[in-house]
């Protein structure tokens, strides 16, 4: 299944979580009210995305003449990738790393670390920046907005569900038709499915931004080189950023976040440059 399909897949999964679990403790009227709760808050966020994610991860804005290479290479990057530039901002920091983040592609902002300015060649930056501006053609923030909104609505059904349980009952079911084990069970686990079927959804765009990204430049193997620079270099000086923001990245920032299972906001890296380096292959086949 290829990454869109996945994602969408994913997405009509997390709906039909929602849609199971308001009904079953809320009935329609509270399914609505909490999903509308949760549309409110993740608008406002997805919003201001862009000045969220610069101020949480400690990153500045820098013009043209502070930083004229990095804007010439993006420049062309977003020349290749059929984008309008983005706004850019530097993290000074030595951790070398990356991300990009905006509501849509004329609000759009990549930011860099200090520290990846200095360990990858020209190609390989470009290979980054090429990842980064995938996300933004593929519309991977409004995605991310619409998840979490999803995943937000359910885990609000479950709290409100939960202090339900303790005054007696929900409102949008008979008492006669109530299972009190099997509502205690929804209410626990509807919001990890949630979660896990969110962080599938960020692990399958970053497959899809790799993708992109070495389409545009049309070289899997500099984005693939550059990925294995940054995992050992992260690995023994990490990004401390909150965590809230740590999805975005190119490679996992946080220490000790190395575990690659369903918990996991990234892909393995290992896997990520072997199918770079198979794109490599099949483009020289």
């Amino acid at each position: 299944m290829n990454n869109a399909l996945k994602t969408t897949a994913l997405l009509a999964t997390l709906t039909a979580l929602l849609v199971a679990i308001g009904y079953f403790l809320g009935g329609t009227s509270g399914m609505l009210l909490f999903f509308g709760l949760a549309v409110v808050m993740n608008i406002s966020a997805y919003w201001f995305s862009g000045d969220i994610a610069l101020r949480m991860a400690g990153a500045r804005e820098v013009t043209q003449e502070q930083a004229p290479q990095l804007y010439e290479l993006v420049g062309e990057v977003a020349t290749a990738a059929q984008l309008p530039m983005p706004r850019l901002a530097i993290i000074d920091n030595p951790s070398p790393n990356a991300f990009a983040t905006g509501r849509n592609a004329t609000h759009a902002v990549v930011a860099v670390t200090t520290g990846i300015l200095g360990i990858l060649t020209r190609e390989e930056l470009q290979g980054v920046l090429a990842h980064e501006l995938g996300h933004v053609r593929n519309h991977d923030i409004l995605i991310s907005s619409v998840a979490a909104t999803i995943a937000g609505a359910i885990t609000l059904l479950a709290h409100a569900a939960q202090w339900a349980l303790i005054f007696g009952g929900m409102g949008g079911r008979g008492s006669r038709d109530r299972n009190p084990f099997g509502e205690l069970l929804l209410i626990i686990l509807a919001p990890i499915a949630a979660t896990l079927i969110q962080l599938a959804i960020s692990r399958s765009r970053e497959y899809g931004a790799d993708d992109t990204g070495a389409r545009i430049i049309g070289n899997p193997e500099a984005l693939a080189s550059a990925l294995e620079k940054l995992e050992m270099a992260s690995s023994v000086r990490p990004l401390e950023v909150n965590p809230a923001v740590a999805h975005m990245f190119i490679v996992n920032p946080l220490k000790g976040a190395n575990f690659n299972g369903l918990f996991s906001t990234h892909p393995p890296l290992q896997d990520r440059i072997r199918r770079l380096r198979a794109m490599s292959l099949a483009r020289v086949e």
